[in-house]
């Protein structure tokens, strides 16, 4: 039966996932999983299947080193027998090493994930030093985490110093991410809650909030975290969008700020405004985007391909929350807002976060949901791939709903107005919001929704957390650092003093 999906697997390349049986010394059977990756090659043809078995237990011979005159043990023998529906092993010379090291390295190993690189490192004298080439490395980051990511990474500061290597790990393993607080100059006058915080590079923007008495604002300050002594500064820009609170701002193109709904003066907003911040001198467009969304706040966003924005729910008119989701595409003249039809959708809410992973896919997570006529903190977690012709939520955790299931390991507490981390490889960082109870908002939950059976993961990580964190006053910077701006005290913001995740040594 294993033999004849992994015929089907190789006939269409696809991934093959599977169990294997074997046996333990004593006789008693033991399960193990197989995984098999086709490789193709520059025209599309597979090239080659790269076959990784994952052992709960094992006590394996791996054989004499390179220059042993006994013929190494071959696994890509084995999966060369299964594909011929073979039963007995192969023990010839392995194949893959009558390939150049070109070849290995850039061909094969360049399409692993760096877990399973580091695995293979393992494996022999000569793999192990061709996984010591920064060159395959940044291949492998780069395929791995995406173009995007892998261009960021490259922009901060002392990431050379520490190498793709280093880098790979300590961001796949989070074994170096530590808290530290920071003291800013500068200052953010006049004070405010309820503003809105973007990373674009390594600068920190922040744009509007409620003054006192709840008016609203419409200034830009920036915080350049390369200076050797960062400090707040008012941003002088022309054509300011109208003040608001409770809106949401996004970084796309690079340098480009886009600022989406809130509250003003006048009430709820759905107006568009878009900010080249590198411009000179910088000055704030409206986007006149046709058939928009209904007015809201509280609401949440996110980018995908770096041009498109994702606006899902928030709090309209009357205080009606909202389960829609809208996507705006920034990179066309005249962009037009569609909204994406789901058979089901999410329960509506406010305060959630959207993060983007795997490419093309969203998660939902949190808010402040809507269940019958009440409404309650929520720890749900909801997945969309925008990539196929007919997108659809799916429910990874949440009672009573399609396709609900639960996730192991430990869940966040309930919480709203939360901070969502994107990881490099599709992992999301939960932490900090309004939690209910004595729980501690400051603990930090993973959840890796790429594998089969999501399971939450609690990370104990050094150093000193924030007491508060909120999600509009948190942003990613560089892909290697979150930062929390200011710490509260009753009504005041304390805007010269951060706290950074670093989630690299070379931060710390």
């Amino acid at each position: 039966m294993v033999i004849s999906e992994i015929r089907k697997c190789i006939d269409e390349g696809i991934e093959f996932q599977g169990e294997l049986l074997n046996f333990r010394k004593d006789g008693s059977p033991l399960m193990n999983r197989l995984r098999l990756t086709p490789i193709y090659g520059d025209d599309d043809t597979i090239t080659h299947i790269i076959g990784i078995q994952f052992f709960i237990e094992t006590d394996i011979d791996l054989g004499p080193v390179l220059g042993s005159s006994t013929k190494e043990k071959s696994i890509d023998g084995i999966y060369s027998a299964l594909a011929a529906g073979e039963r007995n092993v192969s023990r010839g010379m392995c194949g893959l090493f009558q390939l150049s090291d070109e070849v290995v390295s850039m061909t094969i190993l360049s399409r692993l994930t760096p877990r399973d690189v580091a695995s293979v490192s393992s494996v022999c004298r000569r793999l192990y030093v061709l996984t010591k080439n920064e060159d395959l490395w940044r291949r492998v980051c780069q395929n791995a985490w995406g173009s995007e990511t892998t261009r960021v990474l490259e922009t901060v500061p002392g990431a050379k110093r520490l190498g793709w290597g280093r880098l790979a790990r300590e961001l796949t393993t989070l074994e170096a991410a530590a808290w530290r607080k920071l003291t800013v100059g500068g200052s953010v006058e006049p004070s405010r809650c309820n503003f809105s915080a973007c990373a674009v590079g390594n600068r920190v923007v922040l744009f509007g909030g409620e003054g006192v008495d709840m008016q609203p604002m419409n200034d830009t300050f920036v915080l350049d975290l390369n200076s050797d002594y960062p400090e707040w500064q008012h941003v002088k820009v022309s054509s300011p969008p109208p003040g608001r609170w409770g809106h949401t701002l996004s970084c796309v193109n690079g340098s480009n700020l886009v600022v989406f709904g809130g509250c003003g003066q006048q009430g709820l907003l759905n107006d568009v405004f878009v900010l080249n911040l590198d411009a000179k001198p910088p000055t704030w467009r409206e986007i006149s985007g046709l058939a928009p969304p209904l007015p809201r706040s509280w609401h949440s966003s996110c980018t995908l391909d770096g041009t498109k924005l994702i606006v899902s729910g928030g709090c309209a008119d009357s205080g009606v929350l909202l389960s829609d989701t809208f996507l705006l595409d920034l990179s066309i003249e005249k962009p037009v807002w569609r909204e994406i039809p789901a058979a089901w959708t999410p329960p509506s809410r406010l305060g959630h976060t959207l993060s983007v992973y795997g490419g093309r896919k969203i998660l939902m997570f949190g808010g402040l949901a809507k269940s019958g006529p009440l409404r309650f903190r929520s720890s749900d977690v909801f997945t969309m791939d925008l990539s196929e012709e007919e997108p659809c939520w799916r429910c990874v955790t949440g009672s009573g709903m399609p396709g609900a299931g639960n996730p192991g390991g430990v869940a966040p507490p309930p919480r709203l107005d939360h901070v969502a981390v994107n990881l490099p490889g599709g992992r999301i960082l939960i932490f900090g919001g309004s939690v209910a109870g004595l729980h501690s908002a400051s603990q930090l939950y993973l959840l890796d929704p790429t594998e089969d059976k999501p399971t939450w993961r609690i990370l104990n990580i050094p150093g000193r957390p924030p007491r508060f964190a909120w999600g509009h006053g948190t942003c990613v910077v560089g892909g290697t650092r979150a930062i929390v701006l200011g710490g509260q005290t009753g009504e005041e913001w304390m805007l010269s003093e951060l706290h950074e995740l670093s989630l690299a040594s070379y931060l710390t």
